[in-house]
């Protein structure tokens, strides 16, 4: 499922229009992102969190020369799914 096919669905199911329902779901994520941006957790109770965590730094190779690069280390987001979502993936 892509986005526009996100819109369409939950438009459909919350009798609404699709701008509407775009907008408000570009307003969900705009303000996921800016949360976890700083450094927040955003936890939806029953679906998951969002959160930031770190990778170190560490050597890796090219695989078409095979030497040694120096991979610089990074934030990363993380997903971590809640038990409802969890429970309603492995009943279907």
């Amino acid at each position: 499922m892509n986005k526009q096919e996100l819109v369409d669905a939950v438009a459909s199911a919350m009798n609404q229009s699709k701008a509407a329902t775009g907008e408000i779901i570009d307003g969900v994520i705009a303000a996921i992102t800016t949360a976890v941006t700083k450094g927040d957790t955003v936890q939806l109770v029953g679906f998951g969190s969002f959160s930031t965590g770190a990778r170190a730094a560490r050597v890796g190779r090219n695989p078409a020369t095979g030497s040694e690069i120096q991979i610089p280390a990074a934030k990363t987001v993380k997903f971590t799914a809640g038990k409802a979502f969890k429970d309603a993936v492995n009943a279907a």
